[in-house]
């Protein structure tokens, strides 16, 4: 496992004018955290369910070009959303355009109002994590085959805890695992992924942990690390992106065993 411990900060694109984004992705380079993420979403999750939003991946593209060192990508994006060929080529494409700093986040998909309003099937927590399990084949073969090949080898991140399904695609698939919920939570079904690494014959504490906080370092962050985790990601919202809780954890990860500047898998 990579040990480096990690910053990132999702930028969650809603109730904010695209000039507001822009900004807060500057600041948060600035400030020197080691990623960047948005969300796959068509409506803001929380706040005004109408208010402003913006789409996943015609973002990433801009971040890719507006940045020179943080890696980013989506926490996460949702599987049905895309055809999982062209979901690669877009993934090769920003890997591209951002000189090789993409990691493509994925996940089954949760949000009911995202299908409805667009037109896609539903269908049952069960039949979004088989699309998913068989569009990760498709998504590794169609960065193979791109012309020209991703600048580095793209990272997977799958974003989920469902211990049955979802930990065992993670075993199978991903370099990243972003989990959610507390220290306690993640350390268990941490256990349960190296379970399933074990019966599908991978290594997997080579996965890089991952998990969500909203708390300031000195209060989750060593239960985290004692769980395991090396990426810690605080998400803010629009308009203000307000960026104090990233800078402790910034501040807080300088103060920790010095850390490489290779990327987050490497």
């Amino acid at each position: 496992m990579n040990d480096s411990v990690r910053i990132a900060v999702q930028l969650q694109p809603q109730h904010a004018d695209y000039g507001q984004i822009r900004d807060a992705v500057r600041r948060a380079e600035d400030l020197g955290v080691d990623a960047a993420f948005n969300w796959d979403h068509f409506f803001p999750l929380f706040g005004d369910p109408d208010g402003k939003h913006f789409e996943c991946w015609t973002m990433l593209g801009a971040w890719a070009e507006q940045t020179s060192r943080i890696e980013l990508g989506a926490l996460v994006s949702c599987n049905s959303y895309r055809n999982p060929d062209l979901l690669a080529d877009m993934a090769r494409t920003v890997d591209h355009i951002s000189g090789g700093r993409l990691i493509l986040g994925i996940g089954a998909g949760w949000f009911e109002k995202d299908y409805q309003q667009f037109g896609y099937e539903f269908g049952t927590a069960g039949s979004r994590i088989a699309d998913l399990g068989a569009a990760l084949p498709r998504i590794r073969r169609r960065l193979e085959a791109g012309n020209p090949a991703p600048v580095r080898p793209v990272p997977i991140m799958i974003g989920g805890g469902g211990e049955r399904k979802t930990l065992r695609l993670v075993a199978e698939h991903a370099d990243i695992w972003h989990g959610f919920g507390d220290a306690e939570t993640i350390a268990r079904k941490s256990a349960i992924l190296d379970e399933h690494g074990r019966a599908v014959g991978r290594d997997t504490t080579g996965v890089v942990r991952s998990a969500g906080v909203d708390a300031p370092p000195d209060e989750v962050a060593d239960g985290m690390l004692a769980a395991g985790v090396s990426l810690f990601t605080i998400g803010v919202s629009g308009p203000d992106y307000d960026l104090s809780l990233v800078e402790q954890w910034v501040q807080w990860r300088d103060r920790q065993e010095p850390t490489s500047d290779k990327g987050l898998t490497a």
